[in-house]
């Protein structure tokens, strides 16, 4: 084994802030899983609509209702589209992935030229949103619409939090009675590890807390 990496009693340790740190992304996104995908469109100032996977999401709190997003730069140190238009409009659109739409979320996260939606090669078509200028996939099961809070940077991150104004939830996927998701029909997937891996999220299993 590389002698850099050091063995303590309980297994390997990895120094992030030193000598590890280029292995951060790899060592973390393959262990921390599996992650909710934020399939996020946005609105370029000239009106191109752009979509766009990131797998650093998660709600984040329901008083106010609340999701945060990790849009990472470009390879050459420029921020990506999302980032720049969040940065305009101060809002977006997070659409959920289910398996039926797993393979056009992929095709979106291909790298193109600032400015080129990536819908038209993904096939992929939009709806009017409720509140927000920035319209929603059509194909997505579940679409929530945002409007910047802020934009946290911490060294090269960047967080943007979101206030989630409307939820849109395919038919389906509600019990009209009392207004609980399905889950069971709910066929999200999920993100694996680095770089190439995802989840399906179908084998589930059931736990009460304790009283």
């Amino acid at each position: 084994m590389p002698s850099a990496v050091a063995y303590v009693s309980f297994g390997m340790e990895f120094d992030l802030a030193g000598i590890h740190a280029d292995r951060a992304y790899a060592v973390l996104a393959s262990l921390v899983t599996p992650r909710p995908i934020a399939w996020v469109t946005s609105l370029g100032a000239d009106g191109v609509v752009n979509a766009a996977p990131f797998s650093f999401f998660n709600v984040l709190g329901v008083h106010p209702p609340a999701v945060g997003i990790c849009p990472g730069d470009r390879p050459d140190g420029t921020p990506k589209d999302t980032a720049l238009n969040v940065r305009c409009q101060h809002e977006f659109v997070v659409n959920l992935v289910d398996e039926a739409t797993a393979e056009a979320m992929n095709r979106t996260s291909a790298a193109l030229p600032h400015g080129v939606s990536e819908l038209p090669g993904a096939g992929l078509t939009t709806r009017p949103s409720s509140v927000v200028r920035t319209p929603r996939l059509a194909e997505a099961p579940v679409s929530m619409e945002c409007v910047e809070w802020g934009t946290l940077e911490i060294g090269a991150n960047r967080l943007i939090i979101g206030l989630v104004k409307r939820v849109h939830v395919r038919d389906e996927l509600v019990d009209e009675k009392t207004l609980r998701i399905r889950s069971e029909r709910f066929r999200v997937v999920g993100r694996m590890a680095s770089p190439d891996w995802y989840c399906r999220t179908m084998d589930r299993f059931e736990m009460k807390r304790p009283g």
